[in-house]
């Protein structure tokens, strides 16, 4: 056991804190894992229907394409915006964008529920805003800004010219006559291109929980991220009038739930929010761009501030904390117990046991706020959480935990075990029945399934090798973009690469590594390039080294999508397959490449 003269320092009891944290991990341990999601298909299809085009009207109705263009983007999402844009830089003027929603903006064009709001900073989450002259309206943009911006990329760099809307690619093989790609759609199409950039991102297929009965419920039910303003009322800013004198009930805790609990609990006759494991929630602190800071930024700013930002959550140390918020705090808890002095050498044992007491002395914090804010005690034990700050994505906001406090909300805790099972009325949890008018699934989208389910259909390459089958004992790329046997194909996402908090970060570096390999092979004698069997395997290699830095860290968290559902060494958890160095040191591996300028680990053919 840690010692007093410890315990009084710190405020808490290191070994106390492991052993409650293992408790709450194992409580939710499941054996299925990821199968503990059921597939939005069949008889829940109608989950995945697009409520923001109007219904039986086809905009832009169009005969079947069989042209060819040389670079078919597959999403329109902020990865698809920054490859088009980063494409038309690179001089490529034959490009297409096929996106299955009605227009761009990806997560930002499905999620419109309620309060929906970027919990990244906005001047480093919003991409290319130095590139498009915008700076945000305040720190933490609400979703109908963000989805202006990304209009305002697609309007920028002519992404609108030849995009295919509505339209989602159902089968892509490799034509090893023509060295093209065939993209089908469920358009009819067949167009061809030379290079896809795969933009699928991890954060467009929205899962359902697999929980015993969940098609039999009678009432009104839909998922968040196709939010039904036709039977809420209001917008995404609230005022969802249509809820008087229902009882509403959400399964989910996460980032959405967090965003948009609050506007159900202000206007529902009565809220039930049902949770298995509650969310870290942190102060929001928006505020409005200051005119007079705008004006004053220096060429380059929003690249320092990412960086200066991806350094900081990573571990790393900067001068100054430009971003200065919950997320980067953690960091400056480090410095309070005992950073590395001038001159000082520790062994990365040692520097991780300081990172840990920093996360507790955190996490410390976030559960004695809850305290502060809920008035109920039993409620406010049931909405602590017990785990390390990044075994789930940290929440932020000022409004959620206060409304526990309404008399019209209900917290049913089920203290990890989960909803036991739907019935035609209602939620059945901890023996009870919650008779329900209205049940809203807040439970994010598919990440730990396998590639090709996500994307919602296969890859057929060279010698008519699937990527199910290639990658069926998990991924094998080089440097995550691609893969042998299926050339001219770029990955984008979460694919062995260097994983961010700040996801657009990583996809503008990833948008800038494809232009530049698509410019090579442009400006080559050659038709197709795709990594050597050494290069790749070099790679798997790499990324199996450098995954015991998180490897331990995964296992002691409680299960979720960051870990696989508490299996990290296996299938496709979203961390434990990418770059075990972290993001900076993986963006410096692609800067040093491409200087190099040999294309070690590429093949031309």
């Amino acid at each position: 056991m840690a010692n007093t003269s410890e315990q009084q320092d710190l405020g808490f009891d290191p070994d106390a804190l492991r052993d409650k944290y293992r408790r709450e991990r194992d409580k939710r341990r499941r054996e299925d894992g990821n199968e503990q999601y059921v597939e939005v298909a069949g008889q829940f299809a109608h989950f995945v229907d697009d409520p923001y085009v109007e219904p039986g009207v086809e905009p832009g109705a169009r005969e079947p394409l069989t042209d060819e263009v040389d670079v078919a983007i597959i999403g329109g999402g902020f990865g698809g915006l920054l490859a088009g844009a980063r494409l038309r830089k690179a001089g490529v003027a034959s490009l297409r964008v096929i996106e299955k929603g009605g227009d761009f903006g990806g997560t930002w064009y499905w999620n419109r529920y309620p309060g929906a709001q970027c919990d990244i900073e906005s001047y480093i989450y919003l991409p290319l805003l130095e590139e498009t002259g915008y700076v945000p309206k305040e720190k933490y943009s609400f979703a109908p800004e963000i989805l202006a911006h990304a209009r305002a990329i697609g309007e920028k760099y002519r992404l609108y010219d030849n995009a295919c809307f509505q339209t989602e690619v159902t089968a892509m093989r490799w034509d090893e006559d023509a060295l093209r790609w065939i993209v089908e759609t469920n358009r009819g199409d067949a167009m061809r291109a030379r290079f896809v950039a795969m933009s699928n991102g991890p954060l467009n297929r929205p899962k359902l929980p697999g929980i015993p009965g969940v098609g039999t419920f009678k009432g009104h039910t839909f998922h968040t991220s196709r939010w039904d303003y036709g039977y809420t009322g209001g917008n995404s800013n609230g005022n969802l009038t249509g809820l008087k004198g229902k009882r509403i009930g959400v399964i989910g805790t996460g980032a959405t739930a967090v965003q948009c609990v609050p506007h159900l609990g202000e206007h529902a006759e009565h809220l039930y929010v049902f949770q298995r494991t509650p969310s870290s929630i942190d102060v929001r602190g928006n505020a409005p761009t200051d005119p007079s800071w705008a004006a004053a930024l220096p060429p380059g700013w929003q690249q320092q501030r990412m960086t200066n930002f991806n350094v900081l959550v990573t571990g790393g140390l900067q001068d100054e904390d430009l971003v200065n918020d919950g997320w980067t705090d953690i960091i400056r808890n480090l410095a309070t117990l005992g950073r590395p002095q001038p001159g000082e050498e520790i062994t990365p044992q040692q520097a991780a046991a300081r990172v840990e007491l920093a996360d507790f002395k955190k996490m410390e914090q976030i559960r004695a706020r809850v305290d502060d804010l809920v008035e109920d005690p039993a409620t406010a034990a049931a909405l602590k959480p017990w785990y390390r700050q990044f075994c789930k994505r940290p929440c932020f906001h000022d409004d959620y935990l206060r409304t526990f406090n309404r008399p019209n909300v209900t917290l049913v805790d089920t203290d990890g075990r989960g909803v036991e099972r739907i019935t035609e009325r209602g939620v059945v949890a901890n023996g009870q029945e919650h008779e329900l008018d209205c049940l809203i699934y807040a439970t994010g989208f598919e990440v730990g399934t396998a590639y090709t389910r996500r994307a919602g259909y296969d890859i057929v390459g060279k010698g008519g090798i699937k990527l199910s089958d290639k990658w069926a004992d998990g991924l094998r790329t080089l440097h995550g973009f691609q893969t042998r046997g299926f050339p001219n194909c770029f990955f984008m996402g979460v694919t062995q690469g260097g994983f961010t908090a700040n996801f657009p970060h990583m996809l503008n570096e990833q948008s800038l590594h494809i232009a530049y390999m698509i410019d090579q092979a442009t400006h080559s004698n050659a038709n197709c390039m795709e990594p050597t069997e050494s290069g790749e395997q070099g790679w798997v290699d790499t990324i199996r080294q450098m995954a015991v830095f998180n490897k331990r860290f995964l296992e002691e968290c409680t299960p979720g999508y960051y870990n696989n559902e508490g299996k990290p060494g296996q299938g496709n958890s979203l961390l434990g397959s990418q770059y075990g160095g972290g993001p900076e040191a993986f963006f410096q591996i692609l800067r040093d490449w491409r200087e190099e300028g040999t294309l070690e680990g590429v093949e031309f053919s």
